[in-house]
C-alpha cells in the first residue's frame, strides 16, 4: 500500500475579514460551517468596525484601520500559514497583510472583493470602480468629510437593493442593528506605495466571484481577475454582495476546495 495520509494536511486556519460598515458578526453563518469540518476559523473586526472600541473619527490611516488583522499575523507561529479571506474592501486588507508577512499566507482569497495589482496605487482599483458608478446608485448612503479621509454610512434603502437583496429580512434587520461608519481610505491609499512583487505579488491568489452582486458588479469583478493575475476563479450563481449571508454553503465549500490546494 502506499504512504498513510496525513489528515493534518487538509485542516486549514482561515482568517475572515470583514468589508466596510460591517464586522465580524458578518461572518456568523460560515465559521461553524468551517468549524464543523474540522479547520480553524478566526475572525475579527478592524479599527471602528464591529465591537472594536475605536471611532472612524480616530482612524487616519488604512494602516491603522487593519492594526487588528496585522496583530493577528504578527502573533501567528513562525510556521504556520494562513488561509487570508478577504470580503469587499477587506480585500485590501488582505493585502496588506499578505505584503507584511508573505511567508505566513498560503493563499489569499478574494470574495467579490477589491484585488490591488502591483502597477498602481493601491487605491486605484478602488477609484476606477467608483467612478463608473452613478451617483445617484449610493441612494441614500451618506458620505462626510473625517479628518483627513471621507467617511461614509450605507442607508437602507442602498443595502436592500444593492447589497442584501437576495438575504433573509433577519440579516438585513441584523445589518440594520450593528453598522457603523467606515472609509474606503482613498485618500490615504492614494500616497501609500504600491504593493510589490516581491511581497503581496509573490502569494497565490484565488477569487469567488459573485454573480448578481450589485455592489462591486459582475464586470467589474471580471476584470479585476484579469488585471491582478489571480490563480484560482471559483463562482457563486446567485450570491449578492454577502455571499456568506446569503449562500453560506456554497461559500463554505468554496473556501474549503481553494484552501485544500495549497500549503
Amino acid at each position: 500500500m502506499g504512504g498513510t495520509t496525513n489528515y493534518t494536511d487538509y485542516i486549514k486556519h482561515f482568517i475572515l475579514v470583514h468589508g466596510a460598515c460591517h464586522g465580524a458578526w458578518c461572518w456568523y453563518k460560515i465559521k461553524p460551517l468551517l468549524e464543523s469540518s474540522g479547520h480553524k476559523v478566526t475572525v475579527l473586526d478592524l479599527a471602528a468596525s464591529g465591537t472594536n472600541l475605536k471611532k472612524i473619527e480616530d482612524v487616519d490611516t488604512f494602516s491603522q484601520y487593519s492594526e487588528p488583522l496585522l496583530e493577528v499575523m504578527e502573533s501567528l507561529p513562525p510556521n504556520e500559514k494562513v488561509v487570508l479571506v478577504g470580503h469587499s474592501l477587506g480585500g485590501l486588507n488582505i493585502a496588506l497583510a499578505m505584503e507584511k508577512f508573505p511567508t505566513k499566507v498560503a493563499v489569499g482569497v478574494f470574495l467579490t472583493a477589491f484585488v490591488p495589482d502591483t502597477q498602481h496605487k493601491p487605491s486605484y482599483v478602488i477609484e476606477k470602480c467608483v467612478e463608473g458608478i452613478p451617483a445617484s446608485d449610493f441612494s441614500d448612503t451618506t458620505f462626510s468629510q473625517c479628518g483627513n479621509k471621507t467617511s461614509m454610512l450605507f442607508g437602507p434603502n442602498f443595502l436592500s437593493t444593492k447589497v442584501y437583496q437576495h438575504c433573509s429580512s433577519e440579516d438585513f434587520e441584523l445589518i440594520k442593528c450593528l453598522i457603523r461608519p467606515s472609509s474606503l481610505f482613498i485618500e490615504d491609499l492614494s500616497q501609500e506605495k504600491n504593493f510589490s512583487k516581491e511581497g503581496y505579488g509573490s502569494i497565490s491568489r484565488a477569487f469567488v466571484v459573485c454573480t448578481e452582486d450589485l455592489t462591486i458588479s459582475l464586470e467589474y469583478q471580471r476584470l479585476m481577475i484579469q488585471n491582478s493575475g489571480i490563480n484560482d476563479v471559483m463562482e457563486i450563481n446567485g450570491a449578492d454582495h454577502m455571499a456568506m449571508l446569503c449562500k453560506p454553503q456554497e461559500l463554505s465549500d468554496c473556501l474549503q476546495q481553494i484552501a485544500a490546494k495549497y500549503k
